[in-house]
């Protein structure tokens, strides 16, 4: 009697087990295979976006730049070429969100930092004020890593524009003065190939691992993306 007990438990558990194991296989199945959108300017609110470029719906990808870092180096699009980057607009003396923006996206360099594909690129609204020094400054004040994480500053015309038709990442200012900004809490995230792939609220914790998520998805999918 014990030994039948015995067989028909270990029917049972095996029943068990292989009913999981299908039920996990087919939920894998059945599960949509992760994606991540393409971001084209007519996809994105028209305020964040100039007039020029509202009607593109394909094909867009980020301009070349040419611009100063915190140490007096001039950045170009090559530094980031084949890499996926995080792009951000900031002033330096900016008190509202800008701390906190920064904070996270310590906590993005961080979590990329032993990883050579991802790099950061955070451009100040203010050029007339945020001077190389400033920037340094800035950068040691928060733990900036040289050659992971650039703090540009260079012609506000030029900021402006790849702002508004690049990354589709902030907001005009007062109509009387000519390029002006309004930055927006937005991270931007590029992919290999230049083009912009996700839009994240750099105020929020769960953004953030959102955004670091999607940066490795990005890293492990470069060949079938």
């Amino acid at each position: 009697m014990l030994s039948i007990l015995k067989k028909y438990r270990t029917y049972i558990v095996g029943v068990l087990i292989f009913s999981s194991i299908t039920i996990y296989l087919f939920y894998g199945a059945l599960k949509p295979a992760k994606t991540l959108p393409i971001y084209n300017p007519a996809d994105v609110n028209p305020e964040l976006v100039d007039s020029t470029v509202q009607y593109v719906s394909k094909y867009h990808t980020i301009a070349n730049f040419s611009f100063v870092n915190q140490n007096g180096k001039t950045i170009t699009q090559k530094d980031y070429e084949g890499k996926v980057y995080v792009a951000d607009f900031f002033f330096t003396t900016c008190g509202s969100i800008c701390p906190k923006m920064t904070t996270n996206l310590v906590d993005v360099q961080k979590a990329v930092q032993h990883n050579p594909k991802v790099m950061l690129l955070s451009h100040t609204v203010f050029p007339e004020t945020d001077s190389v020094p400033a920037l340094k400054a800035y950068a040691k004040k928060y733990g900036v890593i040289d050659g992971k994480w650039n703090l540009v500053t260079g012609d506000k015309k030029e900021i402006y524009t790849m702002a508004r038709k690049s990354y589709l990442a902030v907001k005009l200012g007062k109509p009387e003065q000519l390029y002006d900004m309004v930055h927006t809490e937005n991270f931007v995230l590029v992919d290999q190939k230049r083009r912009v792939r996700g839009f994240y609220d750099g105020t929020k914790k769960e953004e953030i691992q959102r955004l670091i998520e999607d940066i490795n998805w990005l890293c492990e999918n470069e060949k079938n993306d």
